[in-house]
Order: structure tokens, then C-alpha cells, then sequence
């Protein structure tokens, strides 16, 4: 995966006792580097130290460029899981992140201030029948009713068996109905999201800042709207003085690299130049469906005062 996310996308990985490595992200979109996941598998054969799984990170909503990593997972032969958190109601090529063209397992979060929610919790797909079994026996502790997949005959209607280590990942009722309520909203979410975007875009233009940049092919679904400042070390100056003026801004993400838990094993500053100078740079300003042009009137407003005052 990439430095830039969440822990949880590298954590997945050590929580089943494999080894985690990462790959630098593209300049322009923050996105995976498709040149540096080649390099790094070139190399990765000449060492006969291939990737089992790649986790493909969806930052903000954008999509990652998934027909050039199909291509390089088929010729490496490894896995594919989109790590689509923030991508919930974006679209590749036409088509929904998440109909599995491209990869073997997509995942989605519904917490509270995802495109979606159902208050907390998530839902992991996939077009493999196999996948799709392991997953829902995984879900429920490890535990079967289905007489094929006993190594004896049931008792009875009640009998179950445990035949994995499983876990207690299943969703309430309470929790779906909120999802399915909020899922028939989905489409109307998203437009509200693209309208503010274009509106950021419009209004942002004549700032010292970079903007947003994605796949030509990509339909984004906005989860969120992170900005780069064209100066190092003024980032915090001007998330102080939003904030003194009631505006909060957010930074998504400190590397994950760099943080104590993965510097444990080797990795450390300079090793990832490109995402440690998107991590400098980077300012993540509001974008939620609640907020009113009136609002995002003001948070431009402010970061125009805020840059001219601190440059």
C-alpha cells in the first residue's frame, strides 16, 4: 500500500502476520505511483520477494489508475484489494468503484463521516464465489450451519460447527437499516459533494495552491477535498489561523512510514520523498453535503486572508 492513508490499510496485513512494505504515490494525484509499484517489483523478483496482496488506496475518492495495476498484478501475480473508504459513489471508466473489475475484494467504510454511514462498521466485496464464502465464515467466528462443510452429520436443526478462528464482525440490523435507508440517498450524496468540488475548484483557482488532480476516467466521489500549499512550513499557521476563526481543517495523512509502530521495522523519513512532500503541503478543507455556499463562501474567504497574511 501507500503511506499516505489510514493505519488500518497497512495494519489488515499485520494483523495476519504478513509483512508490510510500501509504495511512494504519484506527485500529481497522491495516488499509488504506478512507476514506483513496477520498480519496486522488478526488484521484488529479482529478489524472489513478490507481493502476495497489494492494497490500493482510493485517496479522497479519486480512483486509482486500477487498469494499469490489473496489468501489473497479472504479470506479478498477486492479489488486488481496493481499499475504497473514500471512494463510495465514485466511478473508474464508466463503471462503480467497487464492481470488481479490476480487483479480487473492495472494500468500503460506513463511518459516520463517510460518503455513507450506517453509524459505524463497513462491507468488503467481491466476485469470487470462494472469497464471498471465507468472508461470511469469517464474519461469524468461524462457524457453519451448512451440513457440506461439517465433518459429520448434524444432530439436529440447532447443530453448528466451528471450523475456522473467526471473528464477530456482523453487522446489526439497526446498523443496515440505517445503511439501506442512507444507500437510497447515495446518488444525491455524491452530486451534492461534486457541486461543492466544482465550486472549490472555481473559487480556489486563483490561490497560491495545488488543486485536486485525477484520472482522466475518474468520476471522484469527493469524501474529501485535500489542497497542497505551494510553500513548506506554513501549514500550521494557517490551520491556527482557520481555526481562530471558527473554520476547522484536517490533514490527511502523516506517513505511515514514519510512524513509530512501522519505523519498528526499517522504514524511515527519506524513504518515501513524494509522499513525505505531500504530507508537508497538504490541508484538507470541509466538504460534506451539509454545507452551504454561504459557508464555503467564508472557508475560501479565509484562506485567501490566511495565505496573504502569513506569505
Amino acid at each position: 500500500t501507500t503511506p499516505i492513508t489510514f493505519v488500518a490499510s497497512a495494519n489488515c496485513g499485520r494483523y495476519c502476520g504478513a509483512l508490510v512494505d510500501f509504495v511512494d504515490v504519484d506527485s500529481a494525484s497522491s495516488n499509488i505511483s504506478i512507476e514506483a509499484l513496477e520498480k519496486k517489483l522488478i526488484q521484488a523478483e529479482l529478489t524472489r520477494c513478490l507481493p502476495k496482496v497489494l492494497v490500493v488506496v482510493h485517496l479522497a475518492g479519486l480512483s486509482c489508475d486500477m487498469e494499469k495495476i490489473q496489468a501489473l498484478a497479472k504479470q506479478y501475480r498477486f492479489a488486488i484489494i481496493e481499499d475504497a473508504s473514500h471512494a463510495l459513489g465514485g466511478r473508474y471508466q464508466g463503471e462503480p468503484v467497487g464492481s470488481g473489475r479490476y480487483s479480487d475484494i473492495t472494500v468500503f467504510s460506513f463511518h459516520p463521516v463517510k460518503n455513507m454511514t450506517t453509524a459505524e462498521g463497513g462491507m468488503a466485496l467481491t466476485n469470487g464465489q470462494e472469497l464471498a464464502e471465507r468472508m461470511r465464515l469469517l464474519r461469524g467466528h468461524g462457524i457453519t450451519r451448512e451440513q457440506k462443510r461439517m465433518d459429520q452429520e448434524a444432530d439436529g436443526p440447532w447443530y453448528y460447527q466451528q471450523i475456522e478462528l473467526g471473528f464477530n464482525y456482523r453487522m446489526s440490523d439497526l446498523h443496515a437499516v440505517l445503511g439501506v435507508s442512507q444507500l437510497q440517498r447515495l446518488d444525491q450524496f455524491i452530486a451534492q459533494r461534486a457541486v461543492l468540488a466544482d465550486r472549490y475548484g472555481c473559487m480556489l483557482a486563483d490561490l497560491p495552491l495545488l488543486l485536486p488532480q485525477s484520472h482522466v476516467a475518474v468520476a471522484p466521489a469527493w469524501h474529501l477535498y485535500v489542497v497542497r500549499l505551494q510553500e513548506e512550513g506554513m501549514r500550521a499557521e494557517v490551520v491556527e489561523w482557520m481555526r481562530g476563526e471558527g473554520v476547522m481543517t484536517q490533514v490527511h495523512y502523516i506517513p505511515l512510514h514514519t510512524q513509530p509502530y512501522y519505523r519498528q521495522f526499517g522504514f524511515q523519513e527519506g524513504d518515501f520523498p513524494e509522499a513525505e512532500k505531500y504530507y508537508r503541503k497538504c490541508l484538507t478543507l470541509p466538504i460534506y453535503v451539509e454545507l452551504t455556499k454561504k459557508e464555503q463562501d467564508k472557508i475560501v474567504a479565509l484562506l485567501g486572508q490566511a495565505l496573504g497574511s502569513i506569505e
